[in-house]
């Protein structure tokens, strides 16, 4: 396994919880950030394994034209079959895994953020040395989802159903963001945040030096 020496700050919120504001505030503070997204969608690419598996198993209505895979058609069946979300993420999660921990071990800032929505429904919270997670009511989840997205909240309910729950991601957060407080002191909370971590690094690469 990459040897990996900076800390590593895990962070997840659902969707609609500002997670992404979040971390981009950090990355305006030039800490490297590893996308679980990204890498989601860089293990079915075309060409990869991962997504001719993923035709041969759903057929080829699964693909678009050009070949990529048609992420919408995908979200569709999964949300509707249990049994087949459970398949796909058997198949992605060690690939999605890979990427990520070859990431990690390519940051050259002090701490380094794994963004990830599904950090604790999966074995990526095992990488981190600390969780962060960008909470919001559900009520208020819906309301900024739906603005964003232009999604119906139905459909959005049932995303948030699909994951762990919130009470649950609250118990194993080390770090609770609060995004329901005003915009405009996310920048001065990510900064307090930014200086706890960074001692964080400090702390241990004292540790590793002795």
């Amino acid at each position: 396994m990459k040897v990996i020496n900076s800390p590593i700050v895990g962070l997840t919120g659902g969707i609609g919880s500002g997670k992404s504001t979040v971390a981009e505030k950090f990355r305006q503070l030039g800490i490297d950030m590893v996308d679980a997204d990204y890498a989601s969608r860089a293990v079915v690419e075309p060409g990869m394994p991962a997504l001719k598996a993923i035709s041969e198993h759903f057929g080829n209505d699964i693909l678009h034209a050009d070949g990529n895979l048609n992420r919408a058609a995908l979200r569709t069946i999964i949300f509707s079959d249990p049994k087949q979300k459970i398949w796909l993420e058997s198949l992605l999660h060690p690939l999605i895994r890979e990427w990520i921990i070859e990431q990690l071990s390519q940051s050259k800032s002090p701490y380094v953020i794994l963004e990830s929505p599904l950090l604790l429904e999966t074995d990526q919270h095992q990488l981190v040395d600390k969780v962060v997670l960008v909470d919001l009511p559900v009520e208020l989840q819906i309301e900024r989802a739906c603005a964003r997205d232009g999604n119906l909240a139905d459909q959005i309910q049932r995303i948030i159903d699909s994951q762990m729950p919130r009470q649950d991601k609250l118990s194993r957060a080390d770090i609770v963001f609060d995004n329901s407080q005003p915009l405009e002191t996310v920048n001065e909370r990510v900064t307090a945040l930014h200086h706890q971590f960074l001692t964080l690094a400090q702390n241990k690469n004292e540790g590793n030096s002795l």
